[in-house]
């Protein structure tokens, strides 16, 4: 029986072009394996709106951009029989990389055949799926200052972040973990399913998109001279062996702040009045990951 793969690619993301990547997918997906369908997206929500429509028409429904993309396509996808695939092409792209897709654009397209299939978790915040990693605090504020930006990718992201690091103050938040209370005042908190945010800083080294569990850190205030050495912990998988880092694990989770501010899910920004609730959601979405992943 023909198996079909749908292709979803975002003509804008990571600042890449992809003109050429119809091609790549033709020349190396082999059709005995599927017959693919390439359709480029045009807008916010887009892809997500493809990909629902797909959901019980194709097999396979691949990303191609991302983690915004990945994000879109996979909130589609989440909690159905499709398997899901990534091809990356964003600034960061996290889960890809935690979940060792390769990078390479030809590798991934061949991977999406000789990979593997996984069942991994996602999580939810205020029933929005996020995949890899969310947030607020200082990535969040970031987050929503990156996508004012004209000019995307991993150096734009960079300078946005040291422009905004020394005017950027903690805020107080009330936390509950599976019903225990806790009081931070915190630069930022993040929701990690994977380790990492994107490009390998990974802020919670030990944590598994298979074991049923967010971890929640919390990071608090450093001094800005070490802003640095902190970018180093991340990218040495050492950032929670530091006294500024907290990791909490657990399944369900609120957050209470003073007012309305920006949120991430998987690097996009929202903005959030009232109580946040974060919960994960095992085993909900199967995505071919690369042939050197490690199951943990």
């Amino acid at each position: 029986m023909e198996r079909k793969a749908l292709f979803i690619v975002n003509p804008i993301s990571g600042g890449k072009k992809k003109d050429g990547v119809p091609e790549l997918i033709k020349k190396y997906m082999d059709p005995s394996e599927y017959k693919p369908v390439i359709v480029f997206s045009d807008g916010v929500s887009h892809a997500r709106q493809i990909a629902k429509e797909a959901v019980n028409k194709f097999d396979l429904i691949v990303a191609v951009g991302g983690d915004g993309t990945v994000n879109e396509v996979a909130s589609a996808i989440v909690g159905t029989e499709t398997t899901f695939g990534i091809i990356p092409f964003g600034s960061g792209n996290g889960l890809s990389r935690f979940l060792n897709i390769p990078m390479d654009t030809e590798e991934a397209i061949k991977s999406l055949i000789t990979g593997h299939i996984e069942t991994i978790d996602s999580a939810k915040l205020n029933g929005r799926s996020f995949f890899n990693m969310a947030g607020m605090g200082f990535d969040a504020h970031i987050s929503e200052v990156f996508s004012h930006t004209k000019k995307r990718g991993f150096i734009t992201y960079i300078k946005s972040s040291i422009q905004e690091v020394a005017k950027y103050k903690s805020q107080h938040y009330h936390i509950e973990i599976d019903g225990k209370s806790y009081e931070r005042d915190a630069f930022m908190l993040s929701f990690a399913n994977s380790s990492q945010y994107g490009n390998n800083a990974h802020i919670s080294p030990k944590a598994s998109v298979q074991d049923g569990l967010l971890d929640v850190c919390v990071i608090k205030m450093f001094p800005l001279w070490r802003f640095f050495e902190m970018g180093i912990r991340m990218l040495n998988k050492t950032a929670d062996k530091t006294k500024y880092v907290e990791i909490i694990r657990g399944k369900n989770i609120v957050v209470k702040r003073n007012g309305p501010g920006p949120v991430h899910l998987d690097g996009e920004p929202k903005i959030i009045d009232g109580d946040i609730t974060i919960e994960i959601v095992p085993n909900s979405l199967k995505i071919i990951v690369g042939s050197s992943y490690k199951k943990s």
